[in-house]
């Protein structure tokens, strides 16, 4: 199919391009980026009038739980592809920590096979780290590799054995697959479901330490300066943990680091819900009798505005190189539940960019080439899978994005199965136009 889109401020951080200008895409590839009107506009299957618009290089989304296999009841690949391009995705990477868990190479090629009879989204898969997670024994990386898998990762908790995970990053080193490290000590998370400061008091919810994520991820940051392996730390919430991940950046050490919206736009006392529309809050009363709202409860937790505003500088200055959705779906009745018993997580995929854009761009004075450099550019380049650029030949996976298009993040009717957001009730500035994967236009508002 051969695609004309035509006037759009086209931001492609990767060429340094960012001016109005005309896509030509043909077979699925890029043909060129041109002049404003300087390619005729016979012989074209469509021609898209992107005038007021940003056309970027499709999103990336380097971290998302699909839940499929085993848990198809909160999201599937089908569904979770289909939430992906209503918010500009073209690539998402999902978790192993499945029902079986994605630990052999079947498995591995079970999510990829099933993903091709999808809406066009192009699916990674990352495998286990240990075999079914269970921090004894490392999975056959190079199998996983050779199969298909992306990266390998224990996400949901991470590597208790320093020694074992030692070995992993000296092996996904030497077959040149990245770590995606979930950064948790698990004895210093405890039974906390909120970060331990102001909401925790006056909810009498028990409290998580920022020093529960920062131990593991200056102790892995270590482990990767001694074997030379590449770690990726996941949805990173504290000041501490980027103090850290600049000490280790001027040391050289390969890490690099991803943070998700709900952690530059939300802070800890924003579990409490408030008055107004009761769609927007998922109630339900805390142990010192204060409404919560359970949509709010994810892993990491929320933190402290000044959390909040040191993840915001570290995406501006380069200490953070990627946002990702953490993407994680539950259902009504399981989000329903105590604020103790709810299970961490929020859906993200179809709010991601325009959340982003609202709060790091006109808030806090981003570039649109810096913001779509953490939401495609880095993504693709950690995961090393190709795309997050718009240069001519390059496979044809472009959004196109409405900046200035004025909304308010509903409470349902997501794409998604599930309806665990966030955001419901927040007014954003910013809409996916179009998602075009592989020159397919797969996703039109």
């Amino acid at each position: 199919m051969r695609i004309l889109i035509s006037g759009g401020r086209v931001i492609d951080p990767a060429s340094d391009t960012d001016h109005i200008a005309d896509v030509v895409v043909d077979a699925g590839r890029i043909v060129s980026v041109t002049r404003q009107d300087s390619v005729p506009v016979s012989g074209f299957d469509r021609i898209i009038d992107a005038s007021g618009c940003w056309v970027v290089p499709g999103l990336v989304d380097m971290h998302v739980h699909f839940r499929d296999p085993g848990q198809e009841y909160k999201e599937d690949i089908f569904t979770g592809c289909e939430s992906a391009a209503a918010g500009g995705f073209t690539t998402v990477c999902c978790m192993p920590n499945t029902m079986p868990v994605i630990d052999t190479p079947d498995k591995v090629r079970y999510v990829l096979e099933k993903a091709e009879n999808a809406c066009g989204v192009r699916v990674l898969q990352s495998a286990a780290i240990t075999v079914g997670q269970r921090g004894k024994e490392l999975t056959d990386f190079a199998s996983l590799k050779k199969a298909g898998a992306a990266a390998v990762s224990e996400d949901g908790h991470s590597v208790a054995d320093i020694k074992l995970m030692r070995e992993a990053l000296r092996t996904a080193a030497g077959l040149g697959i990245p770590v995606l490290d979930h950064t948790e000590q698990p004895e210093l998370r405890d039974a906390g479901s909120v970060h331990r400061g102001a909401a925790a008091g006056l909810t009498g919810i028990p409290g998580i330490p920022e020093q529960a994520e920062e131990a593991i991820a200056i102790r892995d940051m270590l482990l990767a300066q001694e074997t030379g392996g590449a770690v990726h730390l996941q949805h990173i919430s504290t000041s501490g943990s980027l103090d850290l991940i600049r000490f280790a950046k001027k040391r050289g050490i390969n890490v690099t680091a991803e943070t998700a919206p709900h952690y530059f736009t939300l802070t800890d006392e924003d579990i409490i819900a408030g008055g107004g529309n009761k769609e927007i809050y998922h109630r339900c009363l805390s142990p010192k009798g204060v409404t919560v709202d359970t949509h709010r409860k994810m892993n990491p937790p929320l933190r402290s505005s000044a959390d909040r505003q040191a993840v915001i500088e570290a995406l501006m200055d380069g200490t953070l190189d990627a946002i990702a959705t953490d993407h994680a779906p539950h259902s009504a009745e399981e989000k329903s539940r105590d604020f103790l018993k709810a299970p961490f997580g929020v859906i993200g995929l179809e709010t991601s960019f325009a959340v982003s854009k609202t709060v790091l761009v006109d808030e806090n004075g981003m570039t649109p080439s810096r913001l779509i450099e953490l939401m495609s550019v880095k993504p693709a380049e950690i995961l090393g899978c190709g795309g997050g650029t718009l240069a001519p030949g390059c496979r044809a996976d472009i959004a196109v994005l409405d900046p200035d298009k004025e909304w308010t993040v509903p409470a349902s009717g997501f794409r998604s199965k599930a309806e665990n957001t966030a955001f419901a009730g927040m007014n954003v500035c910013g809409a996916v136009v179009m998602t075009i994967a592989g020159g397919r236009v797969i996703f039109e508002n």
